[in-house]
């Protein structure tokens, strides 16, 4: 340890720090890479994992988190993904109850600061790493923190591959990946010798690459991002030589150096280099990507502790001291500006998908949410370029032509809209969303019959599909099958009760058919249930008019204009009811306020005609 650490005398030539000082270096040097993305956006799979994960809320009870996957679906069910992370997701319901909501700033921050609290952390772990922690010092033993130990703990705190990471990739894959040791011993005496095999070891390479140049980081890593080896006479099978070379050349230092200390600390670093790598390598069992920075997060560690050893090295067995340094410095500041850029790059889904398609621009996971965000933002265009694209990369992407075909039917492209629907069912039969909104291009077809079979099949897929019984509920409406609407409507808003559009629906259905006394009693339980929704205001407001409750009837159409005042049907009806009440000026107010607001609109215009005449024959009486 001593020899280890008078050889890194030129690159880190200060004296020995006292570790609280040298954590303090640690911590604020890891503070400040990845501060910048403290007041970014959620982003990627953050929407599912926080803000769509009824797992964070007070009403699940505690206990369910026990049972659910990382996205807060039941471990038992057929569409879990069984990523199961409990801890995890208890830090972020903590997190939602100390920040009173979903609000990205607190999250981001625990997670900086998360990352700060192990860069200190491994202040300590490489000094027993390298040797211990307790040095001579004019005569007494102190507790210092070695130059190694430093560098190790600074190289760790500024890897860009840690902007990327989660600890849990582990624990996912052997849950995901069915960690049996039999099966584990088999394959390995079977191993495929094949090309295979060779993809496998380049993807291995490309993590090391990661580990030694992380430049080209990526969100994800799947779907085409990496063109597979399809010869042995590929350029890049040259990486694989590389890294055996390396890694076999490392080992052999491991088991057969003179130096006992270099021996043990060589060996540490490969068992942190190799061991938590090997649930990731696909050795032993498929796992789910091929590449993935997560992964990387403990393996960094021995990355760390070999490279602080290979400076050791060079500074002892070379004269160019201030060269070495001049490179250590060099990497410590092109990775902290690395990650710096990163961390922004992280501030949003535009930033974050963008820098994804410039490292991997035949990964179709990437068109696709390049795509999926630009229709969220309302650029229709835009996005369907992308989800083409995603298609043409991965013609059995199955989600990108879902979200085409919606696209497409919004636009009223609705023979091709049917299309891709239709062959994203062939190839996934159990995809109940793109069963149901088949349906709906189906519907809008007037293929009534064919509609119907695609939203029972995606209900048989998926039995509690409130927005596939709200669509099946239209498509009976539209065949004047009645009774039927309003029991599909109904399922919907048991599995739903906040599901606004069938109750709205429902009251609309009774309504129009004479059932008023049906639909008054509908719009109140809805109105108990959703208390601030304007549109169920207005439509239990219009039941109470025609029951003649006008005084009722008008306090809710007031509420509802208050929610939401450029309604124009809302001043459009509650002219109406004036009308019919005989506040025959009020009326005329809010007969403008429409015309105003909706000039277009025939039937206030004709009712305002109707009262202008009333009114003129008035004064006509009056004189």
């Amino acid at each position: 340890m001593a020899e280890l650490d008078a050889d890194l005398d030129h690159i880190i030539p200060s004296s020995l720090l006292p570790p609280v000082w040298a954590k303090l270096v640690v911590g604020f040097v890891s503070l400040l890479c990845f501060a910048r993305s403290y007041d970014g956006d959620f982003v990627f799979d953050d929407s599912e994992a926080i803000v769509n994960n009824k797992d964070l809320r007070a009403e699940t009870p505690l206990a369910d988190l026990w049972l659910h996957d990382f996205w807060g679906s039941r471990l038992s069910s057929n569409t879990s993904h069984k990523s199961y992370r409990p801890l995890a997701v208890l830090t972020f319901r903590l997190n939602y109850y100390l920040s009173g909501g979903f609000y990205p700033v607190g999250f981001h921050v625990v997670n900086i600061c998360l990352h700060g609290g192990i860069s200190v952390l491994m202040v300590d772990v490489f000094s027993v790493l390298f040797g211990g922690l307790q040095f001579t010092s004019k005569g007494r033993r102190v507790h210092l923190a070695p130059r190694a130990s430093l560098l190790a703990a600074l190289l760790f705190a500024v890897h860009p591959v840690h902007t990327e990471c989660g600890l849990n990739a582990v624990f996912d894959i052997l849950v995901i990946g069915k960690f049996n040791v039999l099966e584990i011993v088999h394959k390995v005496l079977h191993k495929d010798k094949s090309l295979g095999a060779i993809n496998y070891n380049y993807y291995y390479s490309l993590n090391a690459w990661l580990l030694l140049c992380p430049w080209w980081l990526c969100f994800d890593w799947s779907m085409g991002c990496i063109p597979l080896i399809k010869s042995f006479g590929d350029w890049r099978v040259i990486a694989l030589a590389a890294l055996w070379l390396c890694l076999i050349g490392l080992i052999h230092q491991a088991l057969c150096s003179e130096d006992s200390h270099r021996r043990r600390i060589l060996t540490l670093g490969l068992g942190f280099l190799i061991i938590p790598f090997l649930p990731a390598s696909n050795l032993f069992f498929r796992v789910g990507f091929v590449v993935a920075e997560r992964v990387l997060y403990l393996p960094s560690v021995g990355y760390c502790v070999l490279l602080t050893c290979g400076f050791g090295a060079l500074s002892r067995q070379t004269k160019k001291k201030k060269l070495i340094a001049a490179v250590v410095l060099g990497i410590l500041v092109t990775n902290v500006l690395r990650c710096v850029t990163r961390s922004s790059e992280w501030r949003s889904e535009d930033q974050l998908f963008g820098s994804a398609l410039s490292v991997c621009p035949l990964n179709a996971k990437v068109h696709y949410n390049i795509g999926k965000n630009l229709a969220d933002k309302g650029n229709q265009t835009a996005a369907i370029r992308y989800y083409r694209e995603a298609v043409r990369l991965n013609p059995k992407y199955v989600h990108a032509m879902n979200n085409l075909g919606n696209i497409l039917k919004e636009r009223n492209e609705l023979q091709e809209a049917e299309e891709l629907l239709s062959l994203a069912v062939q190839i996934q039969p159990d995809f109940a969303a793109a069963w149901m909104n088949l349906g709906i291009v189906q519907n809008s077809l007037k293929r009534f019959e064919a509609a119907e079979q695609s939203y029972r099949t995606a209900i048989k897929h998926r039995r509690k599909y409130p927005d596939c019984y709200y669509n099946l509920g239209r498509l009976y409406a539209d065949l004047n099958r009645h009774v039927d609407a309003l029991n599909a409507w109904r399922n919907a808003t048991v599995l739903k009760p906040e599901h606004s559009l069938a109750w709205n629906n429902m009251i609309i259905l009774l309504d129009s058919t004479g059932n008023l006394a049906q639909a008054e009693a509908v719009g109140r339980e809805a109105l108990e249930l959703i208390p601030n929704d304007h549109s169920l205001m207005f439509s239990l407001a219009n039941v109470l008019g025609k029951a003649q409750k006008y005084k009722e009837s008008e306090a809710l159409f007031l509420k509802a204009i208050k929610a939401n005042p450029n309604a124009a049907s809302y001043h459009g009806n509650l002219a109406v009811l004036y009308h019919r009440w005989g506040h025959l000026s009020l009326a005329k107010k809010h007969y403008e306020i429409s015309l105003q607001l909706d000039p277009g609109a025939s039937g206030t215009k004709e009712n305002y005609s109707l009262l202008r005449r009333k009114l003129g024959q008035m004064q006509k009486k009056d004189v």
